[in-house]
């Protein structure tokens, strides 16, 4: 197996009842939530080296460390973008962001696994 560092993906969605903070759990306000912004970034950074992994493997998320520095309002297209920065093994390490029409609302680290799928879920109870 032979991932690249520099791999890279954007993933995007809009600011709707669903993924705000009030929704969520996370807030009380109809602003996209922090648990949609990472679930956006992780969707990135899993996306970006699918391709690239051995048939029957996945990753999983293990890390993240970001901030979240500016609210997103209803109706606003927030991109998350992420890319493969480090390959140790089965860690894969990325750099995350996410930015909506304004600019940047966040940033920050994530850390992946490659798994394989059947080992994996059979460990699930």
């Amino acid at each position: 197996m032979m991932l690249e560092k520099g791999l890279k993906h954007e993933s995007r969605t809009t600011v709707s009842e669903q993924n705000i903070a009030r929704t969520m759990g996370s807030g009380d306000l109809e602003v996209f939530a922090t648990p949609s912004m990472v679930a956006l970034m992780e969707n990135a950074a899993m996306t970006a080296v699918a391709e690239a992994l051995p048939e029957g493997s996945t990753t999983v998320g293990t890390m993240m460390n970001t901030s979240h520095i500016k609210p997103s309002g209803m109706g606003q297209e927030i991109t998350a973008a992420a890319e493969l920065t480090e390959v140790e093994g089965r860690k894969l390490t990325f750099k995350v962001s996410a930015h909506d029409t304004e600019g940047v609302i966040g940033e920050g680290t994530h850390v992946r696994y490659i798994v394989d799928r059947e080992k994996f879920m059979s460990k699930v109870k």
